[in-house]
């Protein structure tokens, strides 16, 4: 979607408190009993087994492609026959009932954060400036030490490009403009104070990286005096028409968002002085010291049904700030969704939070996360400024209503079976262990159809959803 430029906000926010049984045969979560309000299961892939990160869904001419990133980890492959390093997932949703899993590319050695290749993004050759026509392109980490692009015009069949950058101390979330090639890599640059900050990318041609600068905020530079505060998390920008981009910092806790304008940042002074990583930040929200910034997701332009009689301010821009739960058994803060109103460009303020309810499931005790990780990251119209969907671990998906983002309301849910692949996710109480076996939905995101899809961090696979009964009608969908 491309947006119209708009006046988004800064500064200092007061937040309220507001399976494969056979390569390309359809599957069926076995073990369980799904629970759900206004959604309904589609389709299911088990992903191999694979501990599940971010999922995207492109439309390649009459196919639709899912690729799944990935937690480090190990299983087995049974394309190849070969015990492989978790890496990323495709699969053809082109039948949502019948996902055909057709390739996994293996990752870097190694457990949770610190192998596999988390982050994927996905741009067609067509939409590069310039870039082979002919050609699909996929962007990943690399572990946490690069980033790498791959070719994967047939899908089946993947074959490594290029190393974008390696030698690095972390990656994480990553955002890549296909209409301009800009790529917002979440990189530990060596020497920076931090293990997440930004490294900004020309990807226009995909086979020849051209480094553009870093970023990160100031202090968090080589030689950066004081706190560093908290590591980037990722960024969304609006594109050369928006002209903006968010990036989020912290996760549970220490959260800061900063809204920067995008021609400054690319074609402003580059060295990364505190003058010069200020210039072009329009303004820092800082957050309350529990609360993080996982997820920033514009909803720009939102025309107010309340205010419609209202002489002024009857549309207005906000940004979702999406927390992320990092603690089993609800060992932590409650990790929730924040929406600030980002009008005013002096001074922004938090309007509302949604949560879900923990005794309307008994969700502390269930096992694992407890809390917000995520938010779906397509602005397919279809959605946009109505719905947003929430991945919460062991209370599944959430939709949410949010045409009225200062009384957002839950209108559906899906919680997944526990099959045979969930794993266990443990706590240590008085030096004994103890683990449950726990749904860990872990994100989120939609395709340009409607489908719903959520991925399990806990190796419960892939369940692609749609929107049913009255949740449809919030949508405008038939």
């Amino acid at each position: 979607m491309r947006f119209v430029r708009a006046s988004v906000a800064a500064v200092g926010l007061a937040i309220l408190g507001v399976l494969l049984t056979g390569v390309g045969s359809a599957q069926q979560p076995r073990a369980g009993q799904e629970e759900k309000q206004n959604m309904a299961l589609v389709g299911y892939n088990d992903l191999q087994a694979r501990s599940a990160y971010q999922p995207i869904i492109k439309r390649h001419g009459n196919r639709f492609i899912a690729y799944v990133g990935h937690h480090g980890g190990t299983a087995l492959n049974p394309i190849t026959g070969q015990q492989e390093p978790n890496g990323t997932s495709i699969i053809d949703v082109t039948n949502p009932k019948q996902p055909k899993y057709l390739a996994h590319i293996p990752g870097e050695a190694g457990q949770g954060e610190a192998g596999g290749a988390q982050m994927v993004r996905v741009c067609e050759g067509s939409q590069l400036p310039r870039a082979d026509k002919s050609k699909i392109y996929l962007l990943r980490t690399a572990g946490n030490t690069g980033h790498e692009i791959f070719d994967v015009t047939n899908p089946e069949k993947p074959t490594r490009l290029t190393v974008v950058v390696s030698g690095l101390r972390g990656t994480h979330k990553n955002w890549w403009e296909c209409d301009t090639g800009i790529a917002y890599l979440v990189s530990g640059a060596p020497g920076w104070r931090v293990d997440r900050m930004t490294q900004i990318y020309d990807l226009g041609d995909p086979a020849k990286p051209v480094f553009i600068r870093d970023f990160g905020l100031a202090g968090q530079q080589p030689g950066g005096q004081g706190p560093p505060l908290s590591g980037l998390h990722g960024a969304m920008s609006t594109g050369p028409n928006g002209n903006r981009v968010y990036f989020g910092y912290g996760t549970s806790a220490g959260g800061i968002v900063q809204v920067v304008d995008r021609d400054k940042l690319l074609n402003g002074p580059k060295e990364p002085t505190n003058e010069n990583l200020l210039y072009p930040q329009i303004g820092r929200l800082d957050l309350p010291p529990n609360v993080g910034a996982h997820t920033v997701f514009p909803v720009l332009r939102m025309e107010i049904p309340e205010f419609g009689r209202m002489q002024d301010a009857g549309v207005r821009d906000f940004l979702v700030i999406t927390n992320e739960s990092t603690a089993n058994e609800c060992r932590e803060a409650r990790q929730m969704v924040w929406f600030a109103d980002i009008t005013a460009e002096s001074r922004p303020f938090g309007v509302s939070n949604w949560t879900v309810p923990e005794s309307s499931g008994g969700f502390c005790a269930r096992g694992g996360r407890f809390g917000t990780h995520s938010s779906n990251e397509n602005f397919t119209l279809i959605y946009y400024k109505k719905v947003m969907f929430f991945a919460h671990f062991n209370a599944g998906v959430r939709a949410v209503d949010i045409r009225n983002p200062f009384s957002p309301k839950e209108i559906g849910y899906y919680i997944p079976a526990i099959t045979d692949k969930t794993d266990k996710r443990c706590v240590t109480i008085d030096g004994k262990e103890r683990c449950k076996i726990a749904i860990q939905t872990n994100n989120v995101e939609v395709d340009d159809r409607g489908f719903i899809y959520i991925v399990d961090r806990a190796n419960t696979g892939m369940h692609i959803l749609e929107l049913a009964g009255e949740a449809r009608k919030v949508a405008d969908l038939p």
